[in-house]
């Protein structure tokens, strides 16, 4: 069977799923073969649970990202406006306020959470139906060519990159590898006539987007951060009734997200929303009211503590930025840091935590614990050896910044916090 025959079938079904327990009315289930599972052996089984079609022979996988790719071709036919996003710090999080920004004028379909990989990309695309008018696509990579794997699925008009940082070293190779990898979204953009939002302040970032259509970032600046991010955006230029002249009015927002390093995932948002015609008081308005989820630089107030929860990703880039910004939160209570080993960065792993270490004695806080091996000198090797001498001896009282990747769990703690 070939594409056009399977997507005549998907028109008809067009819910996909990856897992035979949930197959709902009018679904296609794809067996998909992981490092743990092989879902080609449970195609009787998605039948049995209401699947009308299951997809079980040859590379499922590419059988499926190839059915995403013919079905967002035939959505750009018919006006869908695409946006691809990535970044090794805040591509999340610049998708989540991109999408609330457009939302207020626009029927979007986004990414859920963080189903940015060669099988979360491809079953993000469809989920698009024909009222759809625009897609906010993020995409997401640990080794070289992923980038360019995924563009060649999502087929952007538009991309951003986020940011580009000190992760995945381990697959990347080297900082350049992260920043040649981010860049094949501006590859796909120069080669097919598309558009990027540039943030021209990063220094990485501007010379690997020669050549391109380039919408530069909006003006903005924060204009306080405890804990909660004030920021203030480049101001339109319009006529009092007074004068011919013209007077400049800033738009200022009050935003939920901590940390200062937000401000160029904000801009971003700014300048996609202006682009597309979103009136200001709706951009303000998105913003004012996105709250972040999923461990993302939340606020948290317990019994006994205040508690920033950064603990799905970590990073050397992240970290850093996350301590400069702990240090300068003003505080009553007495700060402490609880942080997880980071992952994936090779050979330089020892010399990247010893920096960190460095960063954590510039805040100034006392009270810090290290979990993980990672650290080579560490006070906890998991977080359930933090639960356990939290049970013995509580902490009360105290601003603390929880900030590791998502595989130290360290997302446990709050409740014992």
């Amino acid at each position: 069977m070939n594409i056009e025959e399977l997507y005549k079938i998907y028109l008809e079904n067009p819910n996909i799923t990856t897992d035979s327990r949930n197959c709902p009315e009018h679904s296609i289930f794809f067996g998909i073969k992981g490092e743990r599972f092989d879902g080609t052996k449970f195609g009787d089984a998605a039948l049995q649970n209401g699947a009308a079609y299951a997809v079980t022979e040859g590379d499922t996988l590419m059988t499926l990202q190839q059915l995403a790719s013919y079905h967002i071709e035939q959505m750009k036919a018919k006006g869908l406006k695409v946006i691809g996003i990535t970044g090794t710090n805040g591509k999340t999080t610049t998708k989540e306020l991109v999408s609330a920004v457009l939302q207020k004028k626009y029927n979007v379909l986004y990414t859920l959470g963080n189903f940015n990989n060669h099988l979360g990309v491809p079953l993000t695309l469809l989920r698009l139906r024909p009222e759809h008018q625009i897609a906010v696509v993020e995409m997401g990579a640990n080794h070289p060519g992923e980038i360019k794997d995924l563009v060649s699925i999502v087929k952007p008009h538009f991309g951003l990159i986020s940011s580009v940082g000190r992760a995945h070293l381990e697959g990347f190779g080297s900082f350049e590898g992260v920043i040649k990898t981010k860049g094949e979204l501006y590859d796909f953009l120069r080669e097919n006539g598309g558009k990027v939002f540039l943030n021209t302040k990063n220094e990485y970032l501007v010379p690997i987007a020669e050549g391109i259509d380039q919408i530069p970032y909006v003006e903005g600046d924060v204009i306080e951060s405890n804990p909660f991010v004030k920021f203030s955006y480049q101001p339109e230029t319009v006529e009092t009734p007074e004068t011919t002249e013209t007077t400049e009015t800033p738009e200022t927002v009050q935003t939920q997200l901590i940390g200062n390093y937000n401000i160029v995932n904000l801009l971003a948002a700014v300048t996609v929303g202006k682009y597309f015609g979103v009136e200001n008081a709706d951009i303000n308005a998105a913003l004012s009211e996105y709250a972040p989820t999923n461990n993302r630089s939340q606020l948290m107030q317990t019994e006994k503590n205040t508690l920033i929860v950064d603990a799905y990703n970590a990073n050397p880039t992240s970290m850093a930025a996350a301590l400069d910004n702990f240090k300068t939160i003003a505080a009553d209570k007495e700060k402490m840091v609880i942080l997880g080993g980071m992952g994936e960065l090779g050979p330089g792993s020892d010399e990247e935590h010893d920096k960190i270490r460095a960063k954590i004695a510039e805040t100034g806080v006392q009270n810090v614990w290290l979990v993980g091996k990672q650290w080579g000198r560490y006070d906890f090797e998991t977080v359930d050896d933090v639960i356990a001498r939290l049970a013995e001896s509580p902490i009360e009282g105290k601003l603390i910044l929880i900030k590791g990747s998502n595989s130290q769990k360290l997302f446990k703690l709050p409740e014992h916090l």
